[in-house]
């Protein structure tokens, strides 16, 4: 059951509902704008806000039952090192899909879902970082990045005695990289100051 929960999280995390909404509503390949993300931020600048709200909503959910299906099959209602396994399978399902040759969003919503299945404290004090840069800045991969990051912390601190607490941090940190890995781009424009700010006016 171990392996068929891992192979799980990793399909369930790679269901590109981006692509499969902005297809559905605009009959276009979302990968060929924008950003060329299948994540919210790009499916909304491509079909709208109610398209990209409903990315946001699909992908983070499928990361919590990538991890809530991993707890059913393996009999762990905690954070085994299957279930933190589990939870970083889906966010490089979403960001490395097999059916879109591999390459897809960022990890952020899918990211928000693993975190929430199992550090739900963490991913409001995360949530709460991510709006608060955003706000103050209106770069929305500057606070998807420094919220990501900052999750590790936040689960240290409101749950330093957790027995599952080093498991927990593992699955965070290795998500967290790979998120902030994969905002490459936006890092190299925010350092340039050529990065699109939220809201922005082309």
């Amino acid at each position: 059951m171990q392996y068929l929960a891992l192979i799980l999280a990793y399909t369930l995390g790679s269901i590109p509902f981006g692509y499969l909404i902005v297809k559905w509503r605009a009959g276009t390949d979302v990968r060929r704008a924008g950003s060329g993300a299948t994540g919210a931020t790009n499916v909304t600048r491509t079909a709208g806000r109610a398209a990209g709200i409903a990315t946001l909503a699909l992908d983070a959910l499928k990361g919590f039952f990538a991890v809530w299906i991993a707890r059913r099959l393996t009999g762990d209602d905690g954070t085994s090192w299957v279930i933190a396994g589990c939870a970083v399978l889906a966010v490089i399902g979403h960001i490395f899909p097999v059916w879109l040759g591999f390459r897809a969003g960022k990890g952020v919503a899918t990211g928000l879902g693993v975190f929430a299945a199992i550090a739900p404290a963490a991913v409001l004090t995360s949530a709460v970082v991510f709006l608060v840069v955003v706000a103050l800045t209106r770069y929305v991969s500057l606070g998807s990045m420094l919220g990501a990051a900052s999750a590790p912390l936040w689960a240290w601190l409101w749950r330093p005695d957790d027995p599952d607490l080093m498991k927990v941090l593992a699955a965070l940190s290795v998500s967290a990289v790979i998120i902030i890995a994969k905002h490459h781009e936006n890092i190299r424009r925010l350092v340039a100051g050529t990065e699109s700010r939220f809201g922005a006016k082309k």
